[in-house]
């Protein structure tokens, strides 16, 4: 990996090199993406069954969309008794993390006859995006299903691009199974996107979708923004390491690689104010590399977007990881959590050396969809309270109201709006 010093000049190149990977970056292909929005919307299933056939070759009709019970059960012959088994201990940990961000309606009465509150209730129904082939991830499937279930999400459903075979992924199944999903659909890409947004005659309408995708899946969801709510537009993976000179470099190298390993557009940075540790992680990432089996992923990722920056200090790095503002932040400083409390900008963060970022992807509980490409600045992981909505409550008595009638009235006259102002004078126009 290269070894850069960390100033002013190195921080801004790397961080205009981390903006291109953004999905807001591939204009070229949003009028692909819009010719299939409408197309779905228009033709509806008609669109679904033709592009699945296009892109998927593989013929499905209104009676072969759904995953069946009996295409469930068998999923369940195909995946390693003990994986099934991991993925109920992981889902119990997702579970068990995001209850404890539910929070609950409330009322506040004053003395003066005014009453103000929230009203809060989950979203009826849900969509979640499941990529098929390679890029199928059971983790994810739990990730994007749970928080809405926790939530109080009624109907849940999901899509997924089938196989040539018209089958699903056995593990995104099971896992979809287990997370308690009430609808799986076999399609995939921008025209899954669509069908959720505006609806199909198989496939309903939903008030959220959530989930990864390729480029057009991103696309898709940014087009379909405000017709339906979105997570997110996610980017590539991120791991930014922060470490001085007690750190592990055979530690380090690891959990850079696994995050690099992700796709050819992976960015893995690590910032250290030990030139000695730097070397050393350069010396370990290249070892490690030639034993894995993704090396010429990993290769290709590091090139790109892999750097090693030496700080003069740790205020140094800090500083430069806050502008990065990283979707995953693994500390290992001699205090890591002393240094965690300087950390302003980041989607995750993993405090010592036992902490390695595939804890949070899998297993600990805590969502593992993150904003990317410096969106952690102003956008929080996944969360219960994207699957709820919030109402306020306004109540007035006649005495509460007369109190300051005549400010409102006031403050809607100068804004113009005279009826605004009436609405709040005629209640008092037979009163001195």
């Amino acid at each position: 990996m290269r070894i850069i010093n960390l100033n002013e000049d190195s921080k801004n190149t790397l961080l205009e090199q981390l903006i291109k990977r953004s999905p807001q970056s591939y204009g070229q292909y949003e009028q692909t993406v819009n010719e299939i929005i409408e197309n779905v919307k228009a033709n509806r299933d008609k669109a679904l069954f033709d592009y699945t056939m296009k892109f998927d070759q593989c013929t499905i009709t209104a009676e072969t969309i759904q995953v069946t019970r009996e295409e469930i059960e068998e999923a369940y012959t195909k995946v390693n008794p003990d994986l099934v088994e991991v993925m109920k201990k992981s889902a119990a940990n997702i579970t068990k993390f995001h209850q404890k961000q539910l929070h609950n309606s409330w009322i506040a009465p004053e003395e003066d006859g005014t009453i103000l509150g929230q009203k809060i209730l989950p979203i009826e129904i849900s969509g979640v995006y499941v990529p098929g082939g390679k890029a199928a991830y059971p983790s994810s499937v739990l990730m994007n299903v749970l928080p809405a279930k926790v939530a109080g999400v009624k109907r849940i459903i999901m899509t997924t691009p089938p196989g040539k075979d018209g089958k699903v992924n056995p593990g995104t199944l099971v896992a979809a199974d287990i997370a308690g999903v009430n609808e799986i659909y076999k399609v995939g890409g921008a025209q899954a996107i669509a069908a959720m947004a505006f609806g199909t005659e198989s496939i309903p309408k939903v008030d959220k979708i959530t989930g990864p995708g390729n480029i057009f899946v991103a696309l898709a969801k940014k087009a379909c923004f405000g017709f339906v709510s979105i997570d997110s537009i996610a980017g590539p993976s991120e791991i930014l390491v922060l470490a001085d000179e007690t750190a592990n470099p055979r530690y380090v190298a690891a959990d850079l690689l696994s995050q690099a390993e992700h796709d050819e557009l992976a960015s893995a940075i690590l910032i250290t104010t030990s030139r000695e540790l730097a070397e050393k992680v350069s010396v370990e990432v290249e070892n490690f590399t030639k034993e894995l089996s993704r090396e010429q992923i990993i290769r290709s990722s590091l090139d790109n977007y892999g750097n090693i920056f030496v700080a003069e200090t740790m205020d140094e790095a800090i500083a430069a990881a806050n502008e990065i503002a990283s979707e995953h932040l693994e500390i290992l400083t001699v205090n890591p959590f002393e240094t965690m409390t300087k950390i302003k900008n980041a989607g995750a963060i993993f405090l010592g050396e036992y902490s390695s970022e595939p804890l949070g992807d899998y297993f600990a509980g805590p969502n593992h969809i993150l904003p990317t490409n410096g969106t952690a600045k102003f956008f929080s992981p996944l969360n219960v309270d994207d699957f709820m909505k919030k109402t306020s409550i306004i109540s007035y008595s006649k005495d509460a109201l007369k109190k300051v009638h005549k400010d409102i009235e006031l403050f809607a006259k100068e804004e113009g709006l005279t009826a605004h102002a009436n609405s709040i004078k005629v209640r008092f126009e037979n009163e001195r």
